[in-house]
């Protein structure tokens, strides 16, 4: 009896040590990118041709509190990429906080752009600006924050390593001074908001700043790299910690947050959730995935409505970007996945032959399916 009562004790205190000793939580990132699916093996294979960066955020929630584990590949803040449309979610939220500091304007106030022929809203440009990745929309966006506001705000906030300087496919990229806006207080009586002077910008001392080894201005062949040293900067690490600021705003000091009231944080989830069709858009051309690269980006496929993503993407110069924040009603799974790749093989830029359709949105789909599985297998082990 003594000696069977020894060994359950300590059979007991084996299990009890174990139940006790903390089980490290896999690293789904180097899962995901380690899978044996061609989408992704075509990038891992060849690292340096495709400049690949990616970060995965776990969300964990305890009580009141969110606990974010970050999982880098590659991220490094002074490895340069163009961050293409991605800046517009930059636009987007400062617009809403400038709004929100003006007691003559609001999202539905009426207004144009000297200049331009549209007569539109606030709420019109920002939900343009997700659905479909506007870039005309981004610019008179621009033009009411100008590029100083943009950069100032966000240094205000603790977020640094970013930087505005132009705005997107127009002649005037660069222009210091925005044109004025010209907004309608009512059916009568109309304001001019003056524009603003801001300084030019700052060449950028960063690794892979010249890229390729040609580009085309206008129609003529220059055999030099191409310099992005005066355009946008974005990193991946900052479009995350943005994105964390908008999704989360409660898990940030008040002065680290963006400053809108509810209905407008509502108005922008909403608007980096919705889908092209439930704004009048045709489907056959603006399917589901047409912004909504990771999972979705490579197919035709409808998002079920229980799968919402929050986020903004963009692909120019041959890089293609996404960063998202996924959650999944139905199987209880939210997590974060930014990630950019350079897709240009033949290394010119400008000559429009990129490998987008090839390289790019298969990969960025097939990462962000691996991620999702493998976030629904790590839930159900729970």
């Amino acid at each position: 009896m003594g000696r069977r009562f020894f060994f359950h004790i300590i059979a007991i205190t084996t299990l009890l040590f174990s139940c006790a000793t903390p089980i490290e939580d896999p690293d789904l990132l180097s899962m995901a990118l380690a899978s044996d699916n061609s989408k992704i093996r075509n990038v891992m294979d060849s690292l340096a041709q495709y400049e690949l960066q990616v970060r995965y955020t776990r969300i964990d929630r305890i009580k009141d509190s969110i606990i974010f584990t970050d999982y880098n590949f590659q991220v490094k803040d002074s490895n340069y990429f163009y961050p293409a449309s991605t800046v517009k979610i930059l636009t987007a939220v400062l617009a809403l906080e400038k709004l929100n500091e003006m007691d003559s304007l609001d999202l539905y106030t009426q207004f144009y752009v000297e200049g331009d022929s549209l007569e539109t809203t606030f709420a019109n440009e920002i939900s343009k600006i997700f659905a479909v990745s506007d870039n005309e929309a981004n610019n008179r966006l621009l033009e009411f924050l100008g590029q100083d506001r943009i950069n100032h705000s966000l240094k205000d906030k603790g977020i640094a390593a970013v930087r505005i300087s132009h705005r997107l496919s127009t002649e005037n990229a660069f222009e210091v001074t925005t044109r004025p806006l010209i907004a309608y207080l009512n059916d009568t009586t109309t304001t001019w908001l003056k524009p603003s002077v801001n300084k030019p910008p700052v060449p950028l001392a960063l690794n892979g700043i010249k890229k390729g080894t040609a580009y085309y201005e206008e129609n003529t062949l220059i055999n030099e790299p191409f310099d992005f040293s005066l355009k946008n900067y974005y990193p991946l690490s900052t479009q995350n910690e943005v994105l964390k600021r908008i999704i989360f705003p409660e898990q940030f000091p008040k002065n680290e947050r963006f400053n809108l009231s509810p209905d407008q944080h509502s108005f922008l989830l909403k608007a980096m959730s919705d889908l092209p069709k439930n704004m009048g858009y045709d489907e056959m051309d603006y399917y589901d995935g047409y912004c909504k690269f990771f999972m979705f980006g490579d197919t035709r496929d409808t998002i079920p409505k229980y799968l919402k993503i929050y986020n903004k993407v963009g692909n120019a110069y041959g890089t293609i970007t996404d960063c998202a924040y996924i959650t999944d009603s139905k199987n209880d799974v939210e997590f974060m996945l930014a990630a950019t790749l350079l897709t240009n093989k033949n290394g010119v830029f400008n000559d429009n032959t990129y490998e987008y359709e090839d390289i790019g949105l298969p990969f960025l789909a097939q990462l962000g399916r691996e991620i999702y599985n493998l976030e629904i297998a790590q839930k159900q082990r729970q």
